[in-house]
């Protein structure tokens, strides 16, 4: 466990109630909203006197599984239950005097899992039925819930593989850790096939499984495949409302990861479902632009390899989903097989519910083909690179739509089609390459003929290719050569898919107009990263930054040259001149007074990772989980003395792309 994360849990309660008390709250936060429910002293002191012993028992249980690795591990599986009582009294979180009673139910059952770690037992990781676990995630070292339908005729230890649904629950923008635990052991939800695991990942509170909550659906199946036996070729998405939503991000940017999706309601894309074409003034360039991260419609070209059964009552205003969903695979020559619930606006009937199980159970048994013939794939960000054995590496240009049309020929012939695409690979895992071993093969790529060797000896085979002058060549880009690639990409949200470190000011900046500014906005991303995405943004002082910390982390580098030594290290080698006068990007330049950047750029100090300056995640309020986009682009000079709206944190004097090679359009 993290040291300062340790540190943190088992501090008395008293003491955690003063640490919120100065860092936090004095920024509006975005979710979940303040309670006007009045804990009584009462109530207060039984759950606090039960958080004391909770955090006595996980302490022992930590030092008695120290050298026990299997149990060590399933800590997890018991802080859950402490953070979930521990915010909901922290933070104001409880929004029924009924939660009183769950916190000290929970309470109750992580002393009683602490006490079975500590006796080297976890009977709860043997249970049928229902259950709920935790796993450490690597975006923000926090500790995150999950629910689990495990089938009734699983035991440990079986070999047998077994299918999972994946399911995504609906809008609750007072869905906090309390309520979603409580609820999972309550319920089995909308679906649960007697021969499936059904994962329903927490998703970070209410985000439509974007930025850490689509992170949080992945490391869920992560912890998943730990613990119990599922079959890869068997993992179906689904989910109803907001999880609709998700359904439809989810699936068509990952579309080789499932073998089904079954979305219900929700929304597929942004401008049409929040109307944002009769809004007035119309949403600035970048931020259209920033729709083809999320929309849906812009990647229906991926359902030519992914099975999908929409659903949606026919009285349900989110019926639009789907419609706009069926116009855009209708585009790409594929018709949307639909299930449509009679009489009813936004739930599922009877009816709708065997049908759709109709449609998805035969595909599920079936699984799906893990080195399909032919992909078809398309994207606009190398964010969602990836379909079945075709990774896109390098665009020509980011945010334009990018295709490629791969056909295994023969056992010794691939033909690949590109539209936008710079860079290519090919990624067949052991035992799966079409090219026989000891044989070559011949990869034409938009009509040159490149020849390539056979496979290693596991059968495995991963090729590369790049442009060079509009010709493709055998192998990767330069890397010394800094460029856009997967997970490289911006624009500065894509920093919270992954691990990040927050840096924040040592010292007095140059002025104190943006110090002022640089201390609310800091304290803005402090405050809502723990209301939205529930967790505490990890922070460490300039000073204190290791090698180890560059090499692991994304960096969030908070304030000026003179503020922040770290962005006085790392400035030289930014796109970006910046001292006590002017802050220049390109031939613009603003006064230093009051105007600042926030941008991201690949680290300096390890190009494999981000810098960040000055910026947490860029929507402002909670609204539509469909208006949950990036706001800003890659990089933008805001003027401090304006006020943040629902689209920046200030007035944006400039905002812009970089371009493939991470310079200045």
């Amino acid at each position: 466990m993290n040291s300062t994360v340790r540190h943190l849990l088992f501090l008395p309660f008293f003491v955690l109630c003063a640490i919120s008390a100065f860092a936090a709250d004095q920024t509006e936060r975005i979710a979940p909203p303040q309670s006007n429910i009045l804990v009584p002293d009462e109530v207060r002191s039984q759950i606090e006197s039960g958080l004391h012993e909770l955090a006595t028992e996980i302490e022992n249980a930590e030092q008695a599984t120290a050298s026990k690795p299997e149990l060590h591990e399933l800590l997890p599986d018991v802080i859950i239950f402490q953070k979930a009582a521990d915010w909901a009294l922290r933070y104001n979180e409880f929004y029924s005097t009924n939660e009183f009673r769950v916190a000290s139910k929970l309470i109750d059952e992580g002393i009683e899992r602490a006490k079975q770690l500590q006796a080297g037992i976890a009977p709860w990781t043997e249970a049928t039925g229902l259950a709920v676990r935790g796993y450490r995630s690597r975006v923000d070292d926090s500790v995150q819930p999950y629910g689990v339908v495990v089938p009734k005729d699983w035991r440990k230890g079986t070999a047998q593989k077994f299918r999972l649904d994946v399911w995504l629950h609906g809008r609750d923008d007072r869905l906090t850790e309390l309520k979603f635990i409580n609820q999972r052991q309550r319920s089995y939800g909308e679906f649960a096939p007697a021969d499936a695991f059904v994962l329903h990942p927490y998703g970070r509170n209410c985000n439509a499984f974007k930025f850490a909550g689509e992170t949080d659906v992945f490391e869920g199946m992560e912890a998943m495949r730990k613990h119990y036996p599922i079959d890869d070729s068997r993992i179906a998405i689904r989910g109803f409302s907001m999880g609709g939503g998700g359904t439809w991000h989810l699936a068509a940017h990952y579309p080789g990861v499932w073998v089904a999706a079954a979305p219900g309601a929700g929304f597929s894309e942004s401008a049409e479902y929040l109307g944002k074409f009769k809004q007035e003034p119309y949403p600035p360039k970048w931020e259209q632009t920033l729709w083809g991260l999320y929309d849906a419609t812009d990647y229906a070209l991926n359902f030519f390899n992914l099975p999908v059964v929409a659903y949606n009552g026919n009285l349900d205003k989110q019926k639009q989903a789907a419609d706009m969903m069926e116009a855009a695979m209708l585009r790409e020559g594929m018709h949307l097989s639909r299930v449509i619930g009679n009489n009813v606006a936004h739930k599922y009937t009877p009816l709708a519910k065997e049908q759709l199980a109709d449609k998805i159970d035969p595909i599920v048994r079936a699984g799906k083909a893990m080195i399909p013939h032919e992909v078809r794939f398309a994207t606009r960000t190398l964010r969602y690179a990836q379909s079945h054995w075709v990774v896109v590496e390098g665009l020509e240009h980011q945010w334009q739509p990018a295709r490629v049309e791969a056909v295994i020929v023969s056992p010794n012939a691939i033909d690949l089609t590109t539209t936008n695409v710079s860079a290519i690979r090919l990624q067949f895992g052991p035992g799966e390459s079409p090219v026989p071993p000891g044989e070559s093969a011949e990869v034409r790529l938009d009509g040159q003929s490149i020849r390539i060797a056979g496979p290693d000896s596991d059968f495995s085979l991963n090729v590369a290719f790049h442009r060079d002058g509009g010709k493709w060549l055998a192998g990767d880009f330069n890397s010394a050569q800094l460029r856009k690639r997967p997970g490289l990409a911006g624009p500065i949200d894509d920093v919270f898919l992954d691990s990040f470190l927050m840096v924040p000011p040592t010292g007095k900046g140059y002025h104190d107009e943006t110090d002022k500014w640089v201390d609310r906005e800091l304290n803005w991303m402090r405050t809502n990263w723990r209301g939205l995405f529930r967790g505490d943004a990890p922070e460490k002082a300039a000073a204190d930054i290791t090698d180890e910390d560059i090499a692991s982390h994304s960096l969030i580098l908070w304030g000026d040259p003179q503020s922040n030594p770290l962005i006085k290290r790392v400035l030289e080698k930014l796109p970006l001149k910046w001292d006590a006068q002017t802050v220049s990007f390109g031939d613009q330049s603003f006064s230093a007074a009051d105007h600042l950047p926030v941008m991201i750029f690949p680290n300096p100090l390890n190009p494999t990772k981000y810098v960040v300056l000055n910026s947490g995640f860029t929507f402002r309020a909670m609204g539509s989980n469909a208006d949950q986009t990036p706001k800003l682009p890659d990089y933008a000079i805001i003027d401090v003395t304006k006020p943040a709206t629902g689209i920046a944190p200030g007035g944006v004097e400039v905002a812009g792309f970089f371009d493939e090679e991470w310079r200045l359009n």
